[in-house]
């Protein structure tokens, strides 16, 4: 069999970093003309790249060589930066991540969409700019990412166990965290504390591979109730171990509102389809806002920046402009936050969802919050909203839609078509896909205003509200 020959890899020196573009990757130009992508780089930067991919428009490279450093440029506060693919742009000023997020939201909806954008509102920051999330979900591993001096080491490396986050496009690789400034404590002294203890009582870790193992995932969700709930996926049943290290965890950390477990035997990590079983405590935590209370359970959807949340309903509410007497659909409504928080100013809010359990919890956070005109169906939205649902509770006079970040079915965008609601507000966290379905849109609505909002400091990812009118209202 002939072997092809790989081609080498070009380098190119001294070349000037002029953006940042899609999923936070700096850009270059090559002395052909050719755009060249790299990570851990600053717009302002010039460097020397190594390239690892060669496409016909555009090459991928690393940073071999910084000979200037720029303005935009801070020190990074965490120990594995540049490892870790969970804040890629520590190394950025929080002012200039913000520029280049908005700048994002605008180019998207100009150039995917071909948009015009009569108003674009300056980009909300956040407040707290680490430890801002409210959930984190890390794996165990068996075969922790090596660095490269530990390599060179002669003799084996006997700690392989690893609790941490994936390296960025590595599945089966996972870093022993040994800091994480992404939640607030005690989320990292539960997370060491559960990896020495597992380790120190040979309870093994997980293997992707070979699926072979016992600890598989680790979750903690923090409440700015103060609640805390903690979560372990085990790849198998092995009552003593579990019972062994959920006492000690109970034991450990006595402010745990809810600790619950798993027993996945699939593929993959997703809970969706698994079991939640609560060993201690309640199996839920509560949310609040706005003196609203929010039932979170192991699988419920809840904004991970609870902070920026209230920020991002707010200027739903007030895109929304409503007066009363209005009959509005909350697509995608998760367990009901947004269709609680404007309820007060509608006449009826009726919220559709295709997880039972989030629509279960809708239900009763809106009864717990005495809210009595709301209304929730679960179901697939591209089946459940069509001429059925319009029949049984009218035309709504405004559609909120806050899609995954694939965006809206197409045949979702039709049915909206076909409904034509006076207003429309789409909250996304993509605003790529925002803009492909806008552009579906935009022959009946015009846009009135665009206004991003941070959820996500250190990292690219930005979440973009738009007011759309339609043209004949």
């Amino acid at each position: 069999m002939l072997m092809r020959k790989k081609k080498p890899r070009q380098i190119f020196e001294n070349l000037a970093v002029i953006d940042a573009g899609a999923k936070g990757k700096a850009i270059a130009k090559a002395p052909d003309g050719r755009v060249i992508f790299m990570q851990n780089a600053v717009p302002g930067d010039v460097v020397t790249v190594q390239t690892t991919k060669k496409r016909k428009a555009y090459f991928e490279g690393i940073v071999t060589k910084i000979h200037e450093y720029s303005d935009k440029r801070t020190s990074p506060i965490c120990q594995h930066f540049g490892l870790c693919g969970g804040c890629k742009w520590q190394n950025m000023s929080y002012d200039h991540q913000l520029y280049y997020k908005q700048r994002e939201v605008e180019n998207n909806l100009k150039r995917i969409g071909h948009l015009e954008i009569p108003e674009l509102l300056p980009i909300k920051g956040s407040e707290e700019q680490y430890f801002y999330r409210n959930k984190m979900e890390f794996s165990f591993s068996d075969s922790r990412w090596l660095y490269g001096e530990e390599l060179k080491q002669e003799g084996p490396i006997t700690d392989k166990n690893a609790l941490g986050l994936h390296i960025p496009g590595m599945w089966d690789k996972v870093l022993d965290l040994k800091e994480c400034h992404l939640q607030a404590d005690p989320s990292n002294a539960i997370r060491l504390e559960i990896k020495h203890f597992a380790t120190e009582k040979g309870l093994p870790f997980f293997n992707p591979r070979s699926q072979q193992g016992l600890l598989r995932t680790l979750m903690i969700r923090t409440a700015s109730t103060g609640e805390l709930m903690v979560l372990i996926q085990f790849a198998k049943e092995d009552r003593s171990s579990r019972e062994l290290i959920l006492d000690h965890i109970r034991v450990k950390f006595p402010g745990i509102t809810s600790l619950l477990y798993v027993i996945n035997q699939k593929q993959n990590d997703t809970l969706y389809d698994q079991e939640v079983i609560c060993y201690h405590g309640r199996d839920h935590i509560w949310e609040e806002m706005e003196g609203l209370k929010f039932k979170i359970d192991a699988k419920s959807f809840y904004q991970t920046n609870s902070a920026q949340a209230y920020e991002l309903y707010k200027v739903v509410r007030d895109f929304a402009d409503l007066k009363g007497d209005e009959l509005v659909f909350d697509l995608y409504t998760g367990t009901g936050t947004i269709a609680q928080f404007i309820a007060k100013q509608a006449d009826k809010v009726i919220g559709i969802e295709v997880v039972p359990e989030a629509i279960e919890a809708a239900v009763t956070n809106a009864e717990v919050n005495t809210i009595t005109n709301t209304e929730f169906v679960v179901g697939d939205m591209k089946n459940v909203l069509n001429n059925t649902i319009t029949a049984k509770y009218g035309v709504p006079d405004v559609l909120i839609t806050d899609p995954p970040r694939e965006g809206m079915h197409k045949d979702v965008v039709d049915q909206l078509i076909k409904m034509a609601p006076a207003r429309i507000v789409y909250v996304s966290c993509n605003s790529a896909t925002q803009a492909r379905d806008l552009s579906l849109l935009k022959d009946l609505y015009k846009i009135l205003k665009v206004q991003p909002v941070d959820m996500f400091p250190q990292t690219h990812h930005v979440e973009n509200v738009v007011l759309l009118e339609k043209r004949n209202a």
